[in-house]
């Protein structure tokens, strides 16, 4: 569904969070508490809102249990005024027994999350609205439900765990940072 790489020239970026696989030499963020502090200061991740777009993407590779996010792709055209493409999700929704808390690192070094994202989380986590019965009408209209679940209940069980986890994991944030402004990137109007 994307245009064509020559119409709209797309540029790869490792994530600053990729995963070493090895248990012998881990990655620079695996072993560095304060390996935030050192992306917030490398560029694209020093200006505008790429650290929390990256976080966002964390946050749903989490929910989904996607393990493989080496890379994201932006659109070049606009520089570090863009939006990042989650492609290659292949590995999402593997196990649903099984929850990987290193995924979300982005959120628990940097303690940084859009206000936009905490109000639908905290929206998706309410039993009138769960995200499992969200996700499950969702794909009720897909075509393919016909021939098979796309999910299974297990699988729509594992979002709502792992969502709890999510807000879970910004409740600790806020309780180490006690400015919510430090916590809360402010990308809604109208909010203090």
């Amino acid at each position: 569904m994307l245009p064509d790489p020559s119409l709209a020239p797309r540029r790869a970026w490792r994530s600053p969070w990729r995963r070493s696989y090895s248990r012998s030499k881990l990655a620079q963020c695996e072993k560095d508490p304060d390996y935030c502090a050192k992306v917030k200061k490398t560029p694209p991740y020093d200006k505008g809102t790429r650290l929390v777009d990256l976080i966002n993407m964390a946050i749903l590779d989490f929910l989904m249990s996607n393990m493989d996010r080496h890379h994201y792709e932006t659109f070049e055209k606009f520089g570090n005024n863009t939006f990042l493409l989650h492609l290659d999700n292949g590995r999402a929704f593997g196990r649903h027994s099984r929850d990987e808390p290193s995924i979300l690192a982005p959120l628990q070094q940097c303690c940084r999350i859009r206000r936009s994202t905490l109000l639908r989380l905290r929206l998706l986590s309410l039993p009138q609205f769960r995200l499992s019965d969200v996700m499950q009408e969702s794909l009720s209209s897909d075509r393919l439900t016909t021939v098979a679940p796309l999910l299974s209940r297990a699988h729509l069980a594992a979002l709502d765990r792992r969502l709890g986890a999510v807000l879970q994991a910004v409740r600790r944030c806020q309780e180490q940072h006690h400015r919510s402004n430090e916590v809360i990137y402010n990308d809604i109007t109208g909010y203090d």
